[in-house]
C-alpha cells in the first residue's frame, strides 16, 4: 500500500452540528459438522482503457475447489429433518490480517477460517488462528472492529450459545464472551454491528428465532399426509438484543432501555441511516410475524427506537400479507439518493423491494420491478444487493432452497435444492429487473440448499463475486467473470472519531451524470457478513468528479478528482488517501 495525495476540500456551508475536514443438541438436530477435505467441491489492473458496455450477460464460476476451500456443511441423522436442522448457516469474507485481500470464514458447529493472497488462493488457518478450539450450534456471523484497535473482531450467532471474539493483532483470535457481558443467547440467528451513538465504538444488535429444543412439541407436522418439519408459527418467538459498546471491551444489555426487542422470531438484521438524520435505523425481517423498522427518536431527554414498520410501509408486503421475512439489505437500486430495502421470503410470497419515497414512507415496488413474478417460487434466504457488470445500478442476487428436505413429496412442483437468482437492474425508465441467472452458468443454476451469502471481490480485480451457503454441501465460491464490465471504484474506510470500520457512513460518488449513493456496511443478507469495502460500478465514466463521505460522527470529508479502478483506503478527517 502507498499513499498518495488526493486533493480534498472542506465543504464549509455544512448545518451545525456536522464537522468538516452445544447431548440434548445432537438428539435434536443432528449436529451440523465439518466433515474436511473434499475433492471436487467444485492483476488488479489500474487505469484500463475505457470499456465499452455492450448487450452481454454475466458470468460465475465456481472456484471453490480450485481455491482451496476444503470445508462441507452436513446435517446427519434422522429425516425428515426438523425446523432447527433446516435453518441452516452463514459465511463472511473478512480481511482478518490487515493485508488488504479478503479471507473467508465458514460458520458450522465447526469453524473453518481461510487466509487468501488476493489472486484467488486460500490457505486454511483455522488451527493457526484458534478457531479449532471453539465448539457450538454456531450459526452465522457478524464481523466489526468493536474495539477500535484496528483488527475486525467476529461475534457468532448460535442456538443456546454466542462467542465473541477478539482479533490479537491479525494472528488468532480470543474468546472473550464472558468477560464481554454477552450472554448466551437462546436461538441466535443474524446479527448486526453498528454505531449508534457519538461514542465512536460499535454496539452489537443479536436476532434471535423461536422457542425450540428436545422438549418442545411439535417437533414435525404433518402435511398432506406426508410427516415433515413445522412452520414458524406453531413455536413462540423469541426476541432481539441489543448490546451497547461500553468503550472497555464489556457490553450492556440496553434492549428495553432502547426499546430494541422487535417483535421476535427474527432472522434478518439491516442498519442503515436511509434518511440521512445522522443516526441509524434499525430492520428486523421476522418469519411469519409483521417487520419492525426501528427508528431512532428522543423520548424526553433521551432517544429510544420507535417502531414505525407499519406506517412507513414495510411490516407487510405490498398488499398488507404478513410474510417469512428472512434475509435483508440496504441499496439505493435506482440511483435517486435515497436508500431502499429488499427482503428475501417464502416461497408464493413476494420478495419485497421497499422503494424509499421519503419522508419515512416506503412502497412495495416488486411487482412493478418484475421481482415478484421472476421470485415468487422460490424460497429465498440471502439477498444483496450488489452491481455484477459495474454499470452503476444495484443488481440483485438471492440464494435459494426449501426449509422441507421432503417438500417434493407434498407439492411435486417444488424441490428442496433450488437455483440462485440472479436478476439485473435495467436502470431504464421504466426501471425493471430481469432473470439472467441461466446466461450466468451452470454452477449459479446449480440447485442447492441456499442459506449464507456475502458479497466481495476477493481477488481485487474490480468484479464483485460471490460467498453462498449450500447447506447441504459444499460452499460456492463464485468467481465473477462478467465481461465486458465498467470502471469502478472501491474505498476501505477507517475511521477515527467513527467506529474504526467506518460502518455507517454514506459516500456519495459524482461521476458524469451518474450520482451513486453506498453505504458502508459489512452486515445485511442472511447470517453473514460481506466485504466492508465500498463498491461503485462507473460504467464508462473515466473520472471520479467528487467524492464525498458522511462518517458516522457527522464530518464530511469531501475528494475531486479522485482515481478510478483501484481500492482507496480514506482516513477520517485526513485530506488524502492510500492506494492498496
Amino acid at each position: 500500500m502507498h499513499v498518495i495525495m488526493g486533493r480534498a476540500r472542506l465543504d464549509t456551508n455544512l448545518s451545525q452540528g456536522i464537522f468538516v475536514t452445544r447431548r440434548e443438541l445432537w438428539k435434536l438436530l443432528g449436529k451440523t459438522l465439518l466433515v474436511g477435505s473434499l475433492s471436487g467441491c467444485q492483476v488488479l489492473s489500474a487505469f484500463p482503457p475505457k470499456r465499452k458496455l455492450r448487450e452481454q450477460g454475466p458470468r460465475f464460476v465456481d472456484m471453490s475447489s480450485h481455491a482451496g476451500l476444503d470445508y462441507r456443511w452436513v446435517i446427519p441423522g434422522p429425516r425428515p429433518l426438523n425446523i432447527l436442522q433446516t435453518i441452516g448457516n452463514g459465511c463472511a469474507f473478512l480481511d482478518f490480517d490487515n493485508d488488504g485481500n479478503l479471507d473467508i470464514l465458514l460458520v458450522g458447529s465447526s469453524l473453518a477460517l481461510y487466509r487468501g493472497d488476493g489472486k484467488g488462493h486460500f490457505q486454511n488457518v483455522t488451527r493457526q488462528t484458534g478457531l479449532d478450539k471453539l465448539h457450538g450450534h454456531f450459526l452465522g456471523c457478524a464481523v466489526g472492529d468493536y474495539d477500535n484497535d484496528g483488527y475486525v473482531d467476529i461475534y457468532l450467532t448460535a442456538y443456546r450459545g454466542g462467542a465473541l471474539l477478539h482479533n490479537e493483532g491479525g494472528s488468532h483470535f480470543r474468546e472473550v464472551t464472558a468477560q464481554s457481558g454477552i450472554a448466551p443467547q437462546p436461538w441466535g440467528t443474524s446479527a448486526a454491528w453498528v454505531q449508534t451513538t457519538n461514542s465512536g465504538y460499535l454496539d452489537l444488535i443479536i436476532g434471535n428465532y423461536a422457542v425450540f429444543g428436545p422438549h418442545v412439541t411439535p417437533q414435525l407436522c404433518t402435511d398432506r399426509g406426508v410427516k415433515t418439519s413445522c412452520g414458524p408459527r406453531y413455536y413462540k418467538p423469541e426476541h432481539c438484543v441489543f448490546y451497547a459498546n461500553l468503550g472497555d471491551g464489556r457490553f450492556s444489555n440496553k434492549t428495553s432501555f432502547y426499546h430494541a426487542q422487535g417483535s421476535g422470531r427474527c432472522l434478518g438484521v439491516a442498519c442503515a441511516d436511509f434518511d440521512g438524520s445522522g443516526r441509524p435505523s434499525i430492520v428486523y425481517s421476522n418469519d411469519e410475524i409483521e417487520g419492525n423498522l426501528l427508528y431512532p427518536a428522543y423520548q424526553g431527554k433521551r432517544w429510544v427506537y420507535h417502531d414505525i414498520g407499519r406506517e412507513a410501509g414495510v411490516a407487510t408486503d405490498g398488499m398488507g400479507n404478513i410474510h417469512g421475512g428472512m434475509g435483508v439489505d440496504w441499496g439505493d437500486y435506482d440511483n435517486d439518493g435515497k436508500l431502499d430495502l429488499v427482503v428475501a421470503t417464502f416461497q408464493h410470497e413476494e420478495k419485497c423491494l421497499y422503494h424509499n419515497e421519503g419522508d419515512h414512507i416506503f412502497v412495495d415496488r416488486s411487482r412493478n420491478t418484475g421481482i415478484a413474478d421472476i421470485a415468487r417460487p422460490y424460497v429465498a434466504f440471502g439477498a444483496k444487493f450488489f452491481d455484477f457488470n459495474n454499470d452503476g445500478w444495484l443488481d440483485l442476487i438471492f440464494s435459494n432452497g426449501h426449509v422441507q428436505d421432503n417438500i417434493h413429496q407434498i407439492d411435486p412442483s417444488t424441490s428442496y435444492r433450488q437455483p440462485c437468482l440472479l436478476l439485473q437492474n435495467s436502470g431504464g425508465d421504466p426501471l425493471l429487473f430481469s432473470d439472467v441467472t441461466p446466461l450466468a452458468g451452470s454452477d449459479l443454476m446449480r440447485p442447492i440448499v441456499g442459506r449464507g451469502l456475502a458479497v466481495g471481490d476477493y481477488d481485487n480485480d474490480g468484479r464483485v463475486d460471490l460467498l453462498i451457503v449450500d447447506s447441504e454441501g459444499c460452499p460456492l465460491l463464485l468467481h465473477n467473470e462478467t465481461e465486458p464490465v465498467g470502471n469502478w471504484l472501491g474505498i476501505r474506510l477507517e475511521g477515527k472519531r467513527s467506529n474504526r470500520s467506518g460502518y455507517g457512513a454514506l459516500l456519495v460518488v459524482e461521476a458524469g451524470e451518474k450520482r451513486l449513493l453506498r453505504q458502508c456496511q459489512a452486515g445485511g443478507s442472511y447470517m453473514s457478513s460481506s466485504d466492508p469495502r465500498v463498491h461503485f460500478g462507473l460504467g464508462n465514466e473515466r473520472e471520479v468528479r467528487q467524492l464525498t463521505v458522511k462518517w458516522p460522527s457527522g464530518r464530511v470529508d469531501v475528494f475531486v478528482d479522485v482515481p478510478i479502478n483501484r481500492y482507496l483506503v480514506i482516513s477520517e478527517g485526513e485530506q488524502r488517501f492510500a492506494v492498496l
